[in-house]
């Protein structure tokens, strides 16, 4: 198969590189190679390579920045699903798209499956919703992977930031209220290539095709996370010393952008249709540590 991958730059974009190159000739696009804001760059690069899959890992995820840039938001992450989606059934390519637990509200503290009624509260929320729409109504046969509280041992993210401030301060306040799953980027990459690879000789009615819940198994706190990452790096000799690491409310760390209180993604839809069964997140989480050691002691 010949695979175009937007988004290569980024946490799960770099996981998808490894993952998918066992199955054909992947075309890996950064930022600098096509812009998703400019849907002329995307139809140019997407007919002159004729991909049998387009794998979009790019979004614009400021979830805080969306709220004062919503158009830039718009623009990458709802107008060019729209965009990648009819340039896609154009030429005969599948899409592999990902999404957000943004798109819900968060209310309830239940774990929401892909029926669940959609309530985006913020901007990025609200783009990544009208952009699996996009897809959707392009008429292209398509994966959109919805996840959560994602991370890995590279980029800008919630283990990465707490193993720095771990290492600077005596103390880590961290939300106690909202609950989710941590979920690593190689766990959404080599899940998305199974997928990829159980669809290679689909075709495009495959009832398979369609919207999925895609995390670890388990559920946690952004505390309990802090406190189970901050223990095992501490064990591990990644952290000198163990701050403590203290709970704290959503009042007590205000945000631009309202965060969904329960992020928990039911993942049965998944695991009935690709057998695909979800380690519980402290596992990844344990894997990600261990890459960060190696690296530490080469």
């Amino acid at each position: 198969m010949n695979l175009l991958l937007f988004g290569a730059d980024g946490q799960v974009g770099f996981e998808l590189r490894r993952s998918l190159t066992p199955l054909g000739n992947v075309t890996a696009c950064t930022h600098a190679d096509v812009d998703l804001a400019d849907a002329g760059s995307i139809v140019e690069c997407i007919n002159r390579m004729k991909p049998d899959w387009i794998v979009n890992a790019a979004a614009y995820t400021a979830v805080d920045l969306a709220e004062d840039q919503a158009e830039r938001a718009r623009a990458i992450n709802a107008d060019a699903l729209d965009v990648i989606g009819r340039t896609a059934r154009s030429i005969g390519a599948r899409v592999l798209h990902y999404s957000t637990d943004y798109v819900f509200d968060g209310a309830e503290a239940t774990a929401r499956d892909e029926s669940a009624p959609c309530a985006p509260i913020g901007v990025y929320g609200q783009t990544k919703l009208d952009g699996e729409r996009a897809l959707a109504d392009s008429g292209a046969a398509h994966l959109i992977l919805r996840t959560a509280w994602v991370y890995a041992a590279r980029g800008r993210n919630f283990l990465k930031t707490m193993l720095r401030l771990g290492a600077e301060r005596e103390v880590l306040r961290v939300v106690a209220d909202q609950h989710g799953t941590p979920t690593s980027a190689r766990l959404i990459a080599e899940s998305s290539a199974l997928m990829v690879f159980s669809l290679r000789s689909a075709a495009v009615d495959d009832t398979r095709f369609g919207t999925y819940h895609l995390t670890a198994a388990g559920q946690t706190t952004w505390h309990g996370f802090a406190d189970a990452l901050i223990a095992s790096a501490h064990e591990l000799g990644l952290l000198a010393r163990r701050p403590e690491v203290q709970a704290i409310s959503t009042d007590d760390y205000p945000t631009r952008a309202r965060r969904p209180q329960c992020s928990v993604l039911d993942t049965h839809k998944l695991e009935r249709t690709f057998g695909l069964h979800m380690p519980d997140w402290r596992l990844p989480m344990a894997q990600v540590l261990a890459e960060l050691k190696d690296r530490q002691n080469p």
